[in-house]
């Protein structure tokens, strides 16, 4: 049996007047969860190339726009006193959108390789760095890790439903972002260079999901390790699904186009926040007099 740990964080928990309950900043990891990360990830996957590409605002200066969205929004998720689907959800869609193209900005350039329909530059700026998918993706692992080790460090927790303080939040969105710039490159190399394509880079990260999923019952691995290999490799498949939605047939694409596919997916992440703010909500009617369970948290949970 788990022994609960009690929350030791030191640093400006927010606490109920009353009852001196911890508010939760962050939900709680469920199916539907990982539902909405994917459909987060794919909208950024198409909404970052909207910009980018099809506007042809090009990489430098749709990631300048889009890191100044994600700034706006995690203020605004920092600011919130608890946890609301709607803040959260833009936030992850916030980082997925500039991750996109701060992952293209690292690993692309004018090159042919990356170039279509003629054109000779990728937009407005600076063209790319052109240091190519596993190259960007090492550098991007590099800054990741050392952001775990700084966590660790620090000595507050991993476990996202026990993170309630500011320097705790901080981490948990610099890890987020870093990661879905991570999985972009990952998501890219898998569609375009690695000769999978993006049907057989979707299937290659479902595969190591449902792996992942398996390895939950084992007790010696840790669910909160679990949940951050998941959390970087559902970017991939929604990149890879994204690519899927909006690039040309003679390519293995559906050629849906970037406008109308980020269209339907911002509409079916909408509908998903908007279920889990109803549900937030119901969750938060309690009966009169009502107690609340001491907050705790198990070593093996995320």
């Amino acid at each position: 049996m788990e022994t609960p740990e009690v929350l030791t964080d030191l640093d400006a928990a927010r606490t109920s007047s009353t009852t001196g309950s911890v508010r939760k900043k962050l939900p709680e990891v469920t199916p539907a969860f990982w539902v909405m990360k994917i459909a987060a990830t794919t909208l950024g996957e198409t909404a970052g190339d909207l910009f980018a590409q099809t506007l042809k605002l090009g990489y430098f200066l749709t990631t300048i726009v889009l890191f100044l969205v994600f700034v706006v929004t995690l203020v605004v998720q920092l600011r919130s006193s608890r946890y609301h689907p709607f803040f959260y959800w833009t936030v992850i869609l916030s980082t997925s959108m500039a991750g996109t193209t701060m992952s293209d900005f690292m690993n692309r350039d004018a090159g042919a390789a990356y170039l279509s329909n003629g054109a000779t530059r990728l937009g407005w700026g600076p063209q790319g760095l052109g240091l190519g998918y596993p190259a960007g993706a090492a550098i991007l692992l590099s800054v990741l890790l050392a952001i775990f080790l700084a966590w660790k460090v620090s000595g507050m927790t991993f476990q996202i439903r026990d993170i309630v303080t500011f320097r705790g939040e901080a981490l948990f969105w610099s890890a987020i972002l870093v990661s879905n710039t991570l999985g972009t490159s990952m998501g890219d190399f898998l569609s375009d260079s690695s000769g999978l394509g993006y049907a057989g880079g979707a299937l290659l990260v479902t595969g190591a999901l449902a792996v992942l999923g398996a390895l939950m019952r084992v007790r010696a691995v840790p669910n909160v390790l679990l949940f951050w290999i998941a959390f970087v490799l559902t970017r991939p498949l929604g990149a890879t699904a994204g690519d899927f939605l909006t690039k040309p047939v003679a390519k293995g694409g559906l050629d849906l186009g970037t406008a109308g596919s980020s269209a339907v997916l911002l509409a079916v992440l909408f509908g998903l926040m908007a279920h889990a703010q109803m549900r937030e909500r119901r969750a938060a009617v309690r009966p009169a007099g009502a107690e609340r369970a001491p907050v705790t948290r198990r070593a093996n949970r995320p």
